[in-house]
């Protein structure tokens, strides 16, 4: 799977880059900025009495280049909390059935590399790839359930890296600010120790995004050019 998601991301990046060069004569001065915004994650285990999302929060810097009027690649860094929380049931010394809950908290930092459909100057469709890095796990259970194994922070019960697509819009504010969301969508199974898969088998990375971002470089030219017509 990790051999066929590397293969069509690199036949993306393929045709992002060729139609960006076909866009290379109508350039607009590049993005640059910082955002930021809040994340509704969840891990979808199978086989649980229930399950809550998390919600956290994500801030990082992107950039647009090989901009145009109607396209550009945004590569982005972001810092990114994600996790959920189950509930399941087991059966007590007693014989009476006892349910525990689990609360698994990751950190990772993101890297999506984004195709921007510009729909003119109101708003963007976003998609593409994205990479991340786990920076840390922490598992919290609220009571003493004796068959958890689980109760100290450790990063090693998961896969380090994880992938997915990404699909979105945002919608300008003007030149210099954007108010977007994002669905992020993870295609590889977190879990990568036995009594990580025991708990949440073949479950991957689902993060809903509401975000703010936010342009340094005080928008495109075209934007200005246009004001200084519409003054003549």
């Amino acid at each position: 799977m990790k051999n066929v998601f590397k293969n069509l991301s690199l036949l993306l990046c393929a045709g992002v880059l060729t139609l960006a060069a076909s866009n290379a004569q109508a350039q607009e001065a590049p993005r640059v900025g910082f955002k930021g915004g809040l994340n509704l994650s969840n891990l979808y285990v199978n086989d649980v009495d229930d399950e809550n999302a998390r919600l956290g929060w994500h801030a990082g810097f992107y950039a647009q280049l090989f901009s145009s009027e109607a396209f550009a690649i945004q590569p982005e860094v972001n810092y990114s909390t994600k996790g959920t929380g189950i509930t399941y049931g087991s059966i007590g010394t007693n014989g009476v059935n006892v349910n525990h809950d689990t609360r698994f908290r990751l950190q990772y930092i993101d890297i999506p590399v984004l195709a921007v459909f510009k729909l003119g100057r109101a708003a963007e469709i976003h998609a593409g790839p994205y990479w991340s890095y786990l920076l840390g796990a922490e598992i919290r259970n609220n009571d003493g359930d004796p068959f958890n194994e689980f109760d100290t922070i450790d990063r090693r019960n998961f896969d380090n890296w994880d992938y997915g697509l990404v699909g979105g819009i945002g919608f300008n504010l003007g030149k210099a600010s954007q108010l977007g969301v994002r669905y992020n969508y993870g295609l590889n199974e977190i879990a990568q120790s036995a009594g990580a898969k025991r708990l949440l088998g073949n479950a991957k990375n689902q993060v809903a995004q509401l975000y703010l971002a936010f342009n340094l470089n005080g928008g495109d030219r075209d934007y200005d050019d246009d004001d200084a017509y519409d003054n003549d």
